[in-house]
């Protein structure tokens, strides 16, 4: 028969054992992926950031490709004229018009008389100068530009290209990952930024964990503390982790945060009611900002969203935290 103070430590050893393996803290918050996980996550890491940056180089393409196709139009246009003009200008020097200004000099009634007519042919020639000269350099520009266009549309379609293989590259990785299967996911966010900082051809600058992450005494991004800043700007508020050491991914990189659905904490549960609201909101808030930001993916609710095919199924590990169920994982290039 057990003894009062065994059934005490009994019932002890027992609550502690659910305590534990049911409600421990540390299952509740995100991890880190390794082995295969991790090089999943490393390819789908690789192959967002040279499609975004693709992406980017493409857009830049694009509008100046529209700004040479609008000068070109002009330049075509005062073409036509200066044609026009030059085509009097030499059908008058054709008919010996320059021969007969030099007559207009040499035959003046008096030195008053020839200086002016000296003048007035002087004018006359350099205008017509210089209206062969305009006409010469305009074609010259028209070329170029031509050539300039050209080379736009080349490079819109290598960066088609790279785009198309990295979609590709990114898809696969889901595969192999359990994931990837087309599906639906938060939408309708409203755009609250401005675009961030990229390089002259439209791709986004190399950027290190050097900025303090204002949600640990690690560090982030510049441009991850800028995607935190303008979060919370936007009513974004709920408990957020972004550095972690070790592992893989993002986190130890200074590119990524993950935001509690929760107020407070990471819950080990699938969130619901306003939090699962919040956690809706907040993804579909990512998505709408995802070009100004640099995101390179979304993590909710066992889906991730990606800008080279949009929501997918996402392959967790069975918890709250990774399936995503209890936070917003946000990856920034």
């Amino acid at each position: 028969m057990l003894t009062a103070a065994t059934r005490i430590l009994t019932l002890l050893t027992t609550t502690l054992l659910l305590v534990v393996g049911v409600v421990s803290p540390a299952s509740a918050e995100p991890g880190e992926d390794g082995g295969q996980n991790l090089t999943v996550r490393q390819a789908l890491d690789k192959a967002l950031a040279e499609y975004n940056d693709a992406k980017g180089r493409l857009d830049k393409s694009v509008a100046d490709q529209a700004a040479i196709g609008e000068q070109l139009a002009k330049t075509q246009a005062r073409l036509v004229e200066l044609e026009a003009s030059a085509g009097v200008v030499a059908n008058a020097a054709y008919r010996g018009r320059r021969v007969s200004l030099a007559n207009v000099v040499i035959g003046s009634s008096d030195p008053e008389t020839m200086l002016h007519n000296m003048v007035t042919v002087e004018y006359v020639l350099s205008r017509d100068d210089r209206a062969l000269r305009e006409l010469a350099e305009t074609r010259r520009t028209l070329e170029q530009q031509q050539k300039d266009i050209a080379a736009a549309v080349a490079n819109q379609q290598a960066q088609l290209k790279i785009m198309e293989a990295n979609k590709k590259a990114a898809e696969d990785a889901l595969r192999k990952a359990g994931g990837g299967a087309d599906t639906s996911g938060p939408s309708g966010g409203k755009v609250t930024t401005s675009s961030s900082g990229r390089n002259a051809d439209g791709s986004f600058p190399k950027q290190g964990c050097t900025a303090d992450d204002p949600t640990t005494s690690g560090c982030i991004s510049p441009r991850m503390l800028n995607a935190y800043n303008a979060a919370r700007q936007a009513g974004y508020t709920h408990y957020t982790s972004c550095f972690r050491s070790g592992g893989g991914g993002d986190h130890p990189l200074g590119k990524a945060c993950d935001f509690s659905a929760n107020a407070k904490t990471f819950v080990n549960a699938r969130a619901t009611g306003a939090d699962k609201t919040y956690g809706d909101n907040l993804a579909a808030w990512c998505v709408a900002n995802a070009k100004n930001l640099g995101v390179k993916y979304v993590i909710w609710y066992k889906r991730i969203w990606q800008p080279s095919s949009g929501w997918k199924s996402y392959g967790g590990d069975g918890t709250p935290a990774g399936d995503h169920y209890n936070h917003v994982h946000l990856s920034i290039q």
